[in-house]
C-alpha cells in the first residue's frame, strides 16, 4: 500500500503543475497574437505604400520591420513547441508510471478477491481462526477477515481513481500533439513568409544602390528636415522654460514689494504644476502609446539601412507605422502650448505636463488648439500621409533634454 501513497503524491503534484503550464501557453498566445497583429499592420502599411509611393526606402523601412517581427515570431513558435514537446514527454512518462500502478494494483486486487472467494464460507472463517497457534495470531486472523470487505471496496476505488487519472493523460496528450502539429505547420509558413520577405528586402537594397545619387538627395533633404525640427523643438521648450521662470521671478517681486521681506522669503505659486509633473514622472513605463503600431524608427542615432557608412541625423523621437487617418491620442493630462507645422513633418502638437512635454508630429488634421487642456487618451489629431509614409513622429522632452519615449511607454 505504501506504493500507492506515494504515487497518488507524486501524480497530484503533476496535476498542481498543469496550471503552470496553462499559464505560460496563454502568456505565449498572447505574444504570439501581439507578433501577428504587427505584421499584418505592416503588411497593410507595405501595400499602401507600394499604392501611394514610389520609394523604394520608405517599403525597404517597412520590410525590414516585417523581418524582425517575423523572426521574433518564428522564435516564438519554437519556444511554444519546445514546451509542448517537454510536456508531451512528461505526460508520456506519467502515463506508462499510471499503467505500471494499475497493472500492479489490479493484480493486488485480483489476489484479495480469490482469497474472499475462497473464504466465502463463515465456517472456513471459524476454522481459520481456530488453528492459529496462538491468541494474538488469532487476534491478527480475526481483524483481517472483518476488515477483508472494507479493504476490496477501497482497492476497488483506488484502481478506478487510477483509470480515470489515466484516461485523463490520455486525452491530454492527444490534444499537446494535435497543438504541436498546428504549430509546426504555423511555423512552416512564417518560415516561407520570413524568406519572401528577406528576399524583398534584397531586392529593394539592390534597387537603391543602383539609384545611389538620387536617394542621396533624398536623405538630404530628410536630414535638414530633422535638424530644422529639432531645433524648432529646442527653441520652443526654451523659450517656454525662459517665461516660466520670468513669470516666477515676477511673482516674487510683486510678492517681496506688497508685504515685506518677510512675504518674500515666501514662496509664490509656481508657475509650472511641479505636482503634475512628478505625476507624469511616477507614470514612466507605464504611459499609453499614442497610436497603436509598430516602431519603425527607434530613439537615438543610427546608420543608413543601405549606405551603412552614412550616419543619420540623431532622433529625438520615434515613427510609429500607422493605418492612414489613425487618431493620435495624448499620453497624459496637459496643457497644448503649441500647434506649429514644419517641413517634412506637416502639423506639429506639443503639450506640456509640468516640466515634461510630449511632442506629436506627421498630423493631418489637429483636433486642439495652444491652450486647450487635454487628459489622458484625449485625442490630438488625425496621422497624416507624408511622402507615402503614414507614420507618427512622436518625442518626450524634459526640460531641454530628450526622452527615449519607448522607455516612457509600457510595454506591448
Amino acid at each position: 500500500m505504501k506504493f500507492i501513497r506515494i504515487f497518488l503524491t507524486v501524480f497530484l503534484l503533476l496535476a498542481a503543475a498543469a496550471p503552470s503550464f496553462s499559464q505560460d501557453t496563454r502568456e505565449q498566445e498572447s505574444r504570439r497574437s501581439a507578433l501577428e497583429k504587427e505584421i499584418a499592420q505592416l503588411e497593410q502599411q507595405i501595400a499602401e505604400n507600394i499604392s501611394r509611393s514610389s520609394s523604394a526606402l520608405n517599403d525597404l523601412t517597412l520590410i525590414r520591420k516585417q523581418v524582425e517581427t517575423r523572426k521574433a515570431l518564428v522564435a516564438e513558435s519554437e519556444r511554444q513547441i519546445m514546451m509542448i514537446d517537454d510536456s508531451i514527454t512528461l505526460t508520456t512518462a506519467n502515463i506508462a508510471g499510471l499503467q505500471a500502478r494499475i497493472d500492479t494494483l489490479t493484480s493486488y486486487f485480483g489476489r484479495l478477491v480469490r482469497s474472499a472467494y475462497k473464504n466465502r464460507d463463515a465456517r472456513v472463517w471459524y476454522v481459520y481462526i481456530l488453528t492459529s497457534r496462538n491468541f494474538g495470531q488469532a487476534t491478527r486472523r480475526y481483524s483481517y477477515l472483518k476488515n477483508l470487505s472494507s479493504t476490496l471496496n477501497d482497492e476497488a476505488a483506488q484502481v478506478k481513481e487510477m483509470r480515470a487519472g489515466l484516461e485523463l493523460e490520455l486525452t491530454r496528450l492527444d490534444s499537446l500533439k494535435v497543438q504541436a502539429t498546428q504549430l509546426r505547420d504555423a511555423q512552416q509558413k512564417e518560415l516561407a513568409g520570413l524568406r519572401a520577405e528577406e528576399k524583398r528586402s534584397d531586392d529593394l537594397v539592390s534597387q537603391l544602390k543602383r539609384y545611389r545619387t538620387r536617394y542621396q538627395r533624398q536623405l538630404e533633404t530628410k536630414r535638414k528636415q530633422v535638424e530644422d525640427l529639432n531645433r524648432e523643438i529646442e527653441r520652443i521648450i526654451a523659450e517656454y522654460i525662459a517665461e516660466q521662470k520670468a513669470r516666477e521671478e515676477e511673482q516674487r517681486r510683486a510678492a517681496a514689494a506688497r508685504q515685506g521681506e518677510q512675504a518674500a522669503a515666501e514662496a509664490p505659486a509656481p508657475v509650472v504644476d511641479y505636482e503634475l509633473a512628478a505625476e507624469f514622472e511616477s507614470n514612466k513605463g507605464k504611459l499609453p502609446w499614442p497610436a497603436d503600431g509598430p516602431v519603425l524608427e527607434k530613439f537615438g542615432r543610427h546608420n543608413h539601412p543601405v549606405y551603412t557608412n552614412i550616419v543619420m541625423p540623431f532622433s529625438n523621437g520615434i515613427s510609429i507605422g500607422l493605418a492612414k487617418g489613425s487618431a493620435v491620442r495624448a499620453v497624459f493630462d496637459g496643457e497644448v502650448k503649441n500647434v506649429i507645422a514644419m517641413p517634412g513633418y506637416n502639423m506639429c502638437v506639443l503639450v506640456q505636463h509640468g516640466s515634461y512635454f510630449t511632442f506629436y508630429c506627421k498630423l493631418g488634421q489637429v483636433s486642439v488648439k495652444a491652450g486647450d487642456k487635454v487628459s489622458t487618451g484625449s485625442i490630438i489629431g488625425t496621422v497624416d500621409t507624408i511622402d507615402g509614409q503614414t507614420q507618427l513622429h512622436f518625442q518626450i522632452w524634459k526640460e531641454k533634454s530628450p526622452q527615449n519615449p519607448e522607455i516612457w511607454l509600457r510595454s506591448k
